[in-house]
């Protein structure tokens, strides 16, 4: 990667980490853990209730490599580039609910809330799909990276999955296109953001 396009990167993921708040109320609740608090709390809100924020923090590469080796493939670059960068609480964009990647010495944090249910991270995972999120307001159904779908650049596109479908059928059934890439589904949420 040239020095160029890292700059355009970065730029491209503070102006999305930064979306975060305009979109979500960002409140910690109890089911949060203390590693939470570590994510720079921010003072309480007229509710009383605890805030956080995403920290900028970098992780060195040889976490990511250890979380490939349980991966079925890389994740897109721009997502990559997220998880080394930066760690944040579960957070609703709308489009979805990313899954958190919590505060903690290395990335194992981040593998724990991909793969929290058994049955949908080996029927995912062998299928060709790495989840990263999941619906909003409560919907359980896995939001995914389609493998399959590569392109060039390494990005793919982002799927939601029925997860009644894994549990029930022991198929894959994709629900909806959330977008055509996870670049995509930044500039989206960016652009969503703004408008709020």
């Amino acid at each position: 990667m040239s020095s160029k396009t890292d700059a355009k990167s970065e730029s491209l993921l503070e102006r999305f980490v930064s979306s975060f708040e305009k979109l979500d109320c960002l409140v910690l609740d109890e089911a949060f853990d203390y590693e939470a608090w570590v994510l720079g709390h921010v003072p309480p809100g007229k509710t009383g209730c605890e805030r956080w924020a995403p920290v900028k923090c970098k992780t060195d590469r040889q976490y990511l490599d250890a979380l490939y080796s349980k991966l079925p493939a890389r994740f897109p670059p721009l997502y990559e580039l997220l998880a080394l960068s930066y760690r944040w609480e579960e957070v609703d964009i709308r489009r979805c609910t990313l899954l958190a990647n919590p505060a903690g010495p290395d990335l194992g944090g981040l593998f724990l809330q991909m793969s929290h249910d058994p049955t949908l991270w080996t029927q995912l995972s062998r299928s060709g799909y790495i989840p990263f999120g999941k619906g909003t307001g409560g919907d359980y159904d896995p939001v995914c990276f389609d493998l399959k779908s590569r392109k060039k650049s390494a990005d793919c596109r982002v799927v939601k999955i029925n997860h009644e479908e894994i549990l029930c059928n022991n198929r894959i059934k994709i629900v909806t296109e959330v977008a055509s890439s996870f670049e995509s589904l930044m500039l989206q949420t960016i652009a969503l953001a703004e408008k709020t």
